[in-house]
């Protein structure tokens, strides 16, 4: 197998039928690993001629033997549930990891992005986990002595790894007019400005492209521009019931908008699926609480990904730097139904 088609530990993953998680666990043998696993991932590695990045292995090039995860925030449930796979990734190689949180303020940004030669004597490799960067940013990286991975983001010269947004609101949005809707709205499609890898454009595209597949459209004042948070999330769907009417369905950008957009239901007296469909992406953990649908992308094995291929990187693997996507999966739960109108 030559190297640009040299088989990744998704391969192994896919060909297995198992998480990158529980893969990279194996590889490296890693207690709380089935023998039932263990046996399938032997057995995909061998058939795709797949070998893991030995943990004693040394770095090329490299110095301290540390790597520094790049975060938005380490907050969220998002950022730290990625943290910790990247982290074990990390671990399971003999690397130690540093975690920057940029926490939304332009003096640690600055420090960080503004100074990399400074970072570069503390950390061989830089891991961004959903860190929306200039123009500026991304040439200061690529011209550093820096190993770079990335998860979240496009259009950067190196590895990253991420979801097709598109799909997945395509995937959200055709759910619900599988079930026979014809009225909708979108909320939470407005950008914050927390540092994050923006979505909501990609979210938005995804939902009026499947739409239009079937011939139909959403009226612009259906198009709720508010962040994509609880907080955006309550605000849209309070303006939607107050002032712009309640549709038949909703799509919010995110769980979290989901969340608030209950919310507002409940203080008004509505209800999911009662009174509208609501659906999202994530599955964020409360999703299963709450019993929203919602389609789930998969956030451990994103940043245990990204996090491998970095590793390999710091280990001497060369060839041209590789965008992938892992797939996302519609979780049917209890806040979407048939329309009432239907028999």
């Amino acid at each position: 197998m030559t190297e640009r088609n040299r088989a990744t530990i998704r391969d192994v993953a896919l060909l297995s039928g198992l998480s990158i998680c529980t893969v990279s666990r194996a590889l490296r043998g890693l207690p709380n690993v089935s023998e039932d696993a263990q046996r399938r991932v032997e057995d995909a590695a061998s058939k795709l001629g797949y070998r893991a990045s030995s943990a004693a292995a040394r770095l090329a090039g490299g110095r301290t033997g540390s790597v520094a995860i790049i975060v938005p925030r380490a907050t969220t449930w998002f950022f730290a549930e990625a943290v910790e796979a990247a982290e074990e990734v990390f671990a399971d190689s003999g690397l130690d990891s540093v975690l920057i949180s940029l926490r939304g303020r332009a003096d640690v940004r600055e420090r960080i992005f503004g100074d990399l030669d400074a970072l570069a004597q503390r950390v061989d490799g830089v891991l961004l986990l959903g860190v929306d960067l200039g123009d500026d940013e991304v040439e200061a990286l690529a011209a550093s002595p820096l190993e770079v991975a990335s998860m979240g983001l496009s259009g950067v010269p190196w590895d990253t790894v991420g979801i097709d947004d598109v799909r997945a609101a395509h995937a959200a949005t055709s759910h619900l007019v599988g079930l026979g809707h014809g009225d909708f709205a979108i909320l939470a499609v407005g950008e914050d400005d927390r540092g994050t890898v923006g979505t909501s454009g990609d979210r938005l595209a995804g939902f009026t492209q499947a739409l239009a597949e079937h011939h139909l459209e959403v009226h612009p004042d259906r198009i709720i521009k508010e962040p994509s948070s609880i907080e955006g999330g309550y605000r849209a769907m309070t303006e939607l019931i107050d002032n712009r009417g309640l549709p038949e369905a909703v799509f919010a950008a995110c769980d979290e908008a989901a969340f608030g957009a209950l919310k507002a239901l409940r203080e008004h007296g509505l209800s999911a699926p009662k009174d509208v469909s609501l659906i999202a992406i994530d599955d964020h953990p409360m999703s299963t609480v709450l019993g929203l649908t919602t389609v789930a992308q998969p956030v451990a094995d994103q940043a245990a990904f990204a996090a491998d291929l970095l590793t390999e990187r710091l280990q001497g693997r060369a060839g041209e730097p590789q965008v992938h996507r892992l797939p996302v999966t519609l979780i049917e739960r209890k806040t979407t139904r048939r329309p009432r109108r239907q028999p």
